[in-house]
């Protein structure tokens, strides 16, 4: 098996700095992404946005995560997963300010959608170069653990600081600190980081990449618009191309010599597990809390401070079993499955507070539901960089990452849909089944892993 370089001369300063920096890249993604979260309404409103364009302000970052997520992991593989990831922390700089100085919604959801890119070249290159200097079991464990928890708390200080940003510089306050925290994390990883890349570099996959993004690109379109009538002809006809391009990707890949995804690692149940089960996270869980907060504001009236404190309950909780569950002997395909369970009981336990509201209903419903997602976090993250080679660390983590938001991006219009038709309840109970029947399949490939 081909091993991983470092190309660097000398090893880094002390792998404590390393993973700090590492942690960083994830954190900023979600404090990033989490803001129209809470912000919704208030961007909205300020750049005359319509129903369709309040989706878009929420989803277009999972958009520009979900495309070039498996390219930029064979980018930093081939061409160096430091060089990868300061490239990607100047871009999201660039990008974050022309989203706080968007004058309407078409600009704004472009500057999120080279936000969503340049996280995807963060988060690939960061799992590639910790693949890399993590290389024992037990630290790579602690490693995976730290890097998940990220997640969790990204979600609850992003909503934190969103609030208050935004009650004292307006709407667009985050990202002006976003901005700044990007170029210090490119300065930082650009002097204190090692470089490594793979042994083997590969050609790049242009066909594929193409046919992918095309894929993505239609079928977010089209189940955005899709809200405003699904029998459009231009819904349908996004929708079928899709259908297409995501066929035409599968094609390309069996045929390729060297593909961007090699579809022989499906093969793996690890690697099975890894995918699907950042699909099923992506739909049942982080779309459907993505989109909640915009419910709970629109129908119970809660103000940007109580709706920050309702994200951040449940991102505390996932923080804290993301830390945790290092202590725990269970294999991460285990442990996904039962995180999975978890989260659809948090879900289910949330039924009802859409019509009235509580906070000791809501409180103890929450804290179950993020431990369930932080428990999820470091089970994918170590799946991630286990069920490849170790020279395609950044390409397992480009397909774990690019299935959790292709789950998000096409499940957040989706969960707007079944919200209009059948209330958050009926959305809720939905995503509840769907994480609980897909606990058992991979708790089985777990076994066979």
């Amino acid at each position: 098996m081909a091993s991983t370089t470092l190309a660097a001369p000398h090893a880094p300063a002390g792998t404590r700095a390393v993973l700090a920096i590492l942690c960083a890249a994830p954190l900023l993604v979600i404090l990033n992404y989490s803001t129209p979260l809470i912000l919704a309404p208030q961007t909205a409103a300020q750049l005359h946005a319509s129903a369709a364009g309040q989706t878009w302000i929420i989803n277009a970052v999972s958009l520009g995560l979900a495309v070039p997520l498996l390219a930029s992991g064979s980018l930093a593989d081939n061409h160096g997963r430091r060089r990868v990831l300061t490239a990607g922390a100047w871009i999201f700089a660039a990008a974050t300010l022309l989203a706080a100085l968007a004058p309407n919604t078409p600009v704004f959801a472009a500057a999120r959608i080279v936000q969503g890119a340049a996280s995807a070249a963060l988060l690939t290159a960061s799992l590639g170069i910790m693949g890399a200097v993590f290389t024992g079991a037990e630290e790579r464990r602690r490693a995976t653990a730290a890097y998940g928890a990220m997640m969790g708390l990204g979600v609850g200080a992003g909503a934190v600081l969103a609030a208050l940003l935004e009650a004292a510089l307006g709407w667009n306050g985050p990202y002006w600190l976003y901005a700044a925290a990007a170029a210090g994390l490119a300065l930082a990883a650009r002097t204190a980081l090692p470089e490594s890349r793979a042994e083997r570099p590969r050609r790049a996959d242009l066909p594929g990449t193409a046919a992918l993004g095309l894929a993505v690109a239609a079928l977010m379109a089209g189940l955005t618009l899709g809200r405003q009538g699904w029998s459009d002809p231009l819904v349908i006809a996004l929708l079928i191309a899709a259908a297409v391009g995501s066929t035409a990707f599968v094609a390309i890949q069996v045929r390729s010599r060297e593909p961007m995804l090699d579809p022989a690692l499906f093969a793996r149940p690890a690697f099975l597990t890894a995918s699907l089960g950042a699909l099923v996270t992506g739909v049942a869980v982080i779309s459907m809390m993505s989109y909640l907060p915009t419910v709970y504001q629109a129908q119970t009236h809660l103000g940007p401070i109580a709706t920050a404190a309702v994200v951040a309950i449940w991102s505390t909780a996932a923080f804290v079993v993301s830390l945790q569950v290092k202590r725990f002997a269970l294999g991460a395909g285990a442990l996904l499955a039962l995180a999975l369970l978890t989260a659809a009981a948090g879900s289910a336990l949330l039924v009802g507070l859409a019509v009235h509201w509580s906070w000791w209903h809501a409180v103890p419903a929450l804290l179950v539901a993020g431990a369930g997602y932080g428990a999820a976090n470091p089970a994918l993250t170590r799946l991630s960089i286990d069920s490849v080679p170790a020279d395609r660390g950044g390409m397992g983590s480009g397909v774990n990452n690019t299935m959790r938001y292709i789950g998000t991006a096409a499940g957040i219009p989706i969960i707007a849909t079944l919200v209009d038709a059948l209330g958050a309840d009926g959305a809720l109970w939905i995503c509840a089944a769907l994480a609980a029947a897909a606990a058992p399949g991979f708790a089985l490939l777990a076994r066979r892993a």
